[in-house]
């Protein structure tokens, strides 16, 4: 918010949009913006590619056009992560240059890094060169079943607004 000229110019909150395991940003705001226009026209939103190139089959393939994208990969427990320290530093990267953001909305994969950001920048572990987190949409998310990231992302409050929308 801000004012020129003694009038007062609201801007749109800024959220950065973190898709699904193998999509991708382009999938994702396809997806978003199936939500009613008088709610989309009212965010600024930037979507974002994941890292990694898709190691596997695509469960949209077929729906929707490659090239699809990964955060991070996991065991069959979902106990352990590979590329998941990378993963932050793309994200802080990627925030700071294209920043500054007010929210985050997360689906699925996305969805858990969302959450575990928050509680991460609270607690001083990760996240630090960007400004705080103020709000949070989780769509069809879950948490990290690591002991590690379970202390690091979620043991701390939280003054976020958040909405999480199960899928």
């Amino acid at each position: 918010m801000g004012s020129k000229g003694g009038s007062s110019i609201m801007r749109k909150p800024r959220f950065l949009c973190l898709h699904g395991f193998r999509t991708s940003g382009e999938i994702m705001k396809k997806q978003l913006h199936k939500w009613p226009k008088s709610v989309i026209d009212r965010l600024e939103l930037v979507f974002l590619d994941a890292p990694f190139p898709c190691q596997g089959k695509s469960d949209y393939d077929g729906i929707y056009d490659p090239p699809y994208y990964e955060w991070y990969q996991y065991n069959k427990e979902f106990t352990e992560y590979t590329n998941l320290e990378k993963c932050f530093e793309f994200l802080e990267d990627r925030m700071v240059k294209l920043g500054p953001f007010d929210g985050l909305i997360g689906f699925s994969q996305g969805a858990i890094l969302s959450g575990a950001l928050l509680g991460m920048q609270a607690k001083g572990i990760a996240f630090q060169k960007v400004p705080k987190i103020k709000f949070v949409i989780i769509i069809g998310g879950a948490m990290f079943k690591s002991t590690k990231m379970r202390e690091n992302a979620y043991s701390c409050s939280l003054d976020t607004l958040s909405l999480h929308i199960l899928a």
